[in-house]
């Protein structure tokens, strides 16, 4: 019934705005509140807080139909479930999360994570962003980076050094509202794809949030976006399962259309082979993800199957993509067609959440150390 509802949804309130929405850099508010509306911007908020109280594995498949249509929605869907609510549900006093997850859950807010910053991505116990105690407050100051949702959003998790002799160790976490004195949004960046989702600096000078606001306690920020980010690369993995799913039926359709040499250009061998490959490495992905989420549902170390799930699935969704521009020939080099669009969008899933190269150091040693 959820991943009913969100196919349903996606193709019939998403797909007809989905490439001018890209096209004109327009983030889809008016969307997001009806998804919020749907219960699938809170899917992972218990029902005592306004919630749907469902599994991430049911959020794995919701995720999958939205992203199909449109990967900028579902990465705005992804940071509110995975990276915001999550540690806020997980970490948070009761006064914290009574304040924010009920207007989470809902969509009314909408929430951003602040890790990165322009000298510290992958290397992220490398942040320079400070929070120095002053009584019953923390004052935070520094910029943040390549922000998911940030000129959009309501609520935000940030992540700062509370003591910098201590480096990742050292790392501390709050969650802080728009419009906090001293806290501003910086440069919004233009980018290749997910055009409808904004991406932007955090700007904290003398920003003061009250100690009220920390996530677990001092020093347990890096732990906690370990963790966090755990769920964030499940999601991921997810976004690129449904590009990928949308290269593959996009490609079956013109196969199954286009003529060359007098027959369809599915009759070709050439063709065939390419749309078994996207077919069974989808599949593939898919099940990595299914596992990754089963695991965390479960509460059983998943870091590994996380990190597989998500790896696995950004390469496949940018190979799929690549085919599917070339099962398209010259039509998929233009905007006239949604492989265009995907083949932007599948870029980055190589890059957030971890690259490529960092997973494969976090599966390596999950591997060596036992």
């Amino acid at each position: 019934m959820i991943q009913q509802t969100a196919r349903e949804f996606a193709e019939t309130e998403i797909a007809p705005v989905a490439a001018e929405n890209d096209a004109k850099g327009r983030f889809p508010r008016d969307i997001i509140k009806k998804l919020g509306e749907l219960g699938f911007m809170g899917m992972l908020v218990p029902e005592q807080y306004g919630g749907s109280g469902m599994s991430n594995f049911c959020l794995v498949l919701a995720l999958e139909e939205i992203n199909r249509v449109c990967a900028s929605t579902g990465v705005t869907m992804s940071v509110q479930n995975s990276l915001v609510i999550s540690p806020v549900l997980k970490y948070a006093s009761d006064e914290i999360k009574n304040k924010y997850l009920p207007k989470l859950a809902t969509g009314e807010w909408l929430g951003a994570y602040a890790l990165s910053e322009a000298e510290a991505g992958t290397d992220a116990g490398s942040i320079q962003a400070r929070g120095v105690k002053d009584g019953d407050y923390y004052v935070l100051n520094g910029t943040k980076s390549w922000i998911t949702t940030g000129a959009d959003a309501d609520v935000f998790v940030v992540m700062v050094k509370t003591n910098p002799e201590q480096r990742a160790k050292g790392i501390s976490a709050f969650v802080l509202d728009k419009g906090t004195k001293g806290f501003s949004v910086g440069k919004k960046e233009d980018k290749l794809g997910l055009r409808a989702s904004s991406t932007t600096e955090l700007v904290f000078e003398d920003c003061r949030v009250s100690a009220k606001n920390i996530l677990g306690s001092e020093g347990d920020g890096f732990k906690i976006a370990l963790a966090t980010l755990d769920g964030g690369r499940i999601g991921i993995g997810t976004q690129a399962v449904g590009i990928a799913r949308a290269c593959l039926e996009a490609s079956v359709a013109y196969a199954s259309e286009r003529e060359q040499f007098g027959k369809k250009i599915g009759e070709f061998q050439a063709i065939q082979w390419k749309i078994a490959d996207m077919a069974t490495q989808i599949d593939a992905a898919r099940l990595l993800v299914y596992r990754a989420s089963r695991m965390r549902d479960l509460n059983l170390p998943h870091t590994k199957e996380a990190a597989m799930a998500k790896l696995f699935a950004s390469e496949v969704a940018n190979r799929v993509a690549r085919d599917a521009v070339q099962i398209h020939g010259g039509a998929g080099y233009l905007k006239d067609f949604p492989v265009e669009r995907y083949y932007r969008d599948a870029r980055i899933t190589e890059i957030y959440e971890g690259t490529s190269e960092v997973l494969r150091i976090v599966i390596s040693r999950a591997c060596l150390q036992g």
